[in-house]
């Protein structure tokens, strides 16, 4: 699935590229997200932007680890999706393009050190309906179909 999610891209504003990796991470009878305070409070798929030189699974690695405290297991690529939209900590506008995995939790290594980030388990439900972002909510919907759970 390559999709475009939420608000269209505002015509003669320039948008600057940003890969980002992403994961479900599965988590008994739901998944683990993150709670992030700001910008905007939020609850998301664990994850961020893939640094320049950085291969996407390191920076998922990497990622889930300062937003939660938590390793993973077997990632796997489920799809990707594009999001335009405004990075008030980078002062830019741009074209996420999130590409999204599924994994299996691991164990705990000890308190998020993204500031302002904190670990949520979320049963199925909660997560199709509250995840802050529409195209994390569909990629939820649709593992969740296919786990049949």
């Amino acid at each position: 699935m390559n999709r475009l999610f939420g608000p269209q891209p505002q015509p003669g504003r320039r948008y600057t590229p940003r890969r980002g990796a992403y994961a479900i991470i599965l988590a008994g009878d739901g998944i683990l997200a993150t709670f992030q305070e700001r910008p905007l409070a939020e609850l998301q798929l664990p994850g961020g932007g893939i640094d320049p030189g950085e291969a996407p699974l390191p920076a998922l690695h990497r990622e889930v680890a300062e937003e939660t405290g938590y390793r993973i297991h077997a990632p796997r690529r489920l799809g990707m999706f594009h999001r335009f939209t405004y990075m008030p900590d980078y002062d830019i506008w741009a074209q996420k393009l999130c590409t999204v995995y599924v994994a299996r939790i691991g164990p705990r290594l000890g308190h998020p050190t993204e500031p302002g980030h904190h670990p949520v388990f979320l049963p199925w439900d909660s997560a199709e309906a509250e995840l802050g972002v529409e195209g994390d909510r569909v990629f939820v919907s649709r593992l969740r179909a296919r786990l049949g759970v």
